[in-house]
């Protein structure tokens, strides 16, 4: 087995190919002085089983190229199989057209890795209106969870927790979560006005003395939703929060003003940044090595 290796996942790649017990090596890419992509694979891939592992975030577009370019040379190199494992997946809020003359993006993205990626594993999806990964990709494709990992960290790091669950589609999950834990949960009544005015407030009344709130969410991108409940939650007397999240965005300065407002943060590592604490190579390794296969991983 051997992992070859991508700009969006390369720390956590190297990770993955520890846990297998496989040779990492480094796709070759590059950028001619107009900005056009140039990818080449350095050693025969003929015959061989291959992942493309890829987290699509930041300059997302020229990953999907990226990704597209590698499998469509895969195809022409005759690999056997083409697996692309994600991390982070991006494009999945469009998914239908709410006002006339729009693209549908995820169906268009969906179409295009059709045509070089036979299968698919993405790490905790954002959802919307679709139930499945089924009803996106034609091709097989498999949704993994890193809340597990979530649950073990709360359990092992934080003290006197109560799990709050970010709107009425966590309630099942914050309830689990809060039985294996051994805690007390409730759930965030969600109102959006627009993409950076949410207004949140609690299901029922809870008891936050002397507990650490724990805010737990898929996706902190803009934090606004996470700034509200930090503000809500203060007024009724919280003194301890900490907001943990799978894909750790945070753009336009989501971290520092979450930091601001009086909250810790912490990430998995499926997005690089300098809060992810939560590793999730194991949960990756342990689920695609399912036979022997060559993994690729794209990098600068």
């Amino acid at each position: 087995m051997r992992l070859i290796g991508c700009t969006g996942a390369v720390s956590l790649a190297k990770n993955i190919a520890k846990i297998l017990n496989c040779d990492y090596e480094k796709l070759y890419t590059n950028k001619f002085p107009d900005g056009e992509l140039y990818l080449r694979f350095q050693r025969n891939v003929s015959k061989e089983n291959i992942y493309l592992i890829q987290s699509f975030y930041g300059n997302i577009n020229d990953k999907l190229i990226e990704v597209i370019f590698a499998g469509n040379t895969l195809r022409d190199l005759c690999a056997k199989t083409i697996t692309l494992v994600a991390p982070y997946f991006p494009y999945l809020r469009q998914d239908k057209r709410f006002n006339y003359g729009e693209a549908i993006s995820i169906e268009i993205v969906a179409r295009l890795l059709e045509n070089c990626i036979d299968e698919i594993y993405i790490l905790d999806p954002h959802l919307h209106r679709k139930k499945s990964l089924r009803d996106i990709f034609k091709f097989p494709a498999v949704m993994l969870s890193a809340y597990p990992l979530i649950v073990d960290y709360i359990k092992s790091e934080i003290k006197n927790p109560l799990i709050i669950g970010p709107d009425e589609e966590s309630y099942k999950w914050a309830q689990a979560s809060a039985e294996k834990i051994g805690c007390d949960y409730a759930i965030l009544e969600k109102k959006r006005f627009s993409s950076r005015h949410v207004r949140v407030s609690l299901n029922k009344k809870i008891d936050v003395n002397n507990k650490t709130i724990v805010i737990v969410d898929d996706i902190i991108s803009t934090g606004h939703t996470i700034l509200e409940t930090i503000k809500n939650l203060k007024k009724i007397g919280v003194k301890k929060i900490i907001c943990i999240c799978i894909h750790g965005i945070f753009i336009e300065g989501a971290l520092e003003k979450i930091r601001k407002a009086g909250a810790k943060v912490i990430s998995c590592n499926t997005i690089p940044n300098n809060v992810a604490r939560i590793d999730v190579s194991r949960i990756i390794g342990e689920n695609i090595i399912i036979k022997p296969k060559k993994l690729v991983v794209f990098e600068q």
